[in-house]
């Protein structure tokens, strides 16, 4: 079996779920157009494009949460991680809510053990991909978002 065919151990799915998060923030914040577009760079991630913030204060914002996010998953903590668009009155205007409650719980001395029957790195991979492919396509769904001169907050 190739590394990337293999079962992922705990550690690696909390990285590679931490990493997706990430990238999906970053994707939601430009789709939505929460910031203006030109703040935004293509990239590629799971083999599709995707956005990500060149201004360093809302990076570091972005980065802390999801390394806050990232210590609370290694200890079982996290149920769902929950991205919040609010307008300037602190209104909910829209939710992402990723759930995580189904990750495998393994005893601390087994977690950089491979998992029997867990995920193998592509095919984590692939379902990111697919969710990143739904998320740019949202706006269809959704329409555009009216922030009616609010400056909206994320909420992780």
């Amino acid at each position: 079996m190739t590394e990337a065919s293999e079962s992922l151990t705990f550690n690696q799915t909390v990285k590679g779920i931490a990493e997706f998060i990430e990238v999906a923030i970053h994707t939601i914040l430009y789709v939505r157009q929460i910031y203006p577009p030109d703040l935004f760079v293509r990239r590629k991630k799971y083999d599709t494009p995707v956005f990500q913030s060149r201004h360093p204060a809302l990076n570091e914002y972005i980065s802390g949460a999801v390394k806050a996010v990232t210590d609370e998953l290694r200890l079982g903590n996290v149920d769902k991680v929950v991205v919040v668009i609010k307008d300037k009155d602190h209104l909910a205007l829209e939710r992402f809510i990723f759930s995580v409650n189904n990750m495998i719980q393994v005893e601390s001395y087994n977690k950089d053990t491979s998992v029997q029957d867990a995920m193998s790195s592509i095919a984590l991979s692939q379902y990111f991909r697919s969710f990143l492919i739904k998320l740019t396509m949202i706006e269809a769904q959704l329409g555009l978002l009216e922030l009616q001169g609010g400056s909206p907050a994320l909420f992780i």
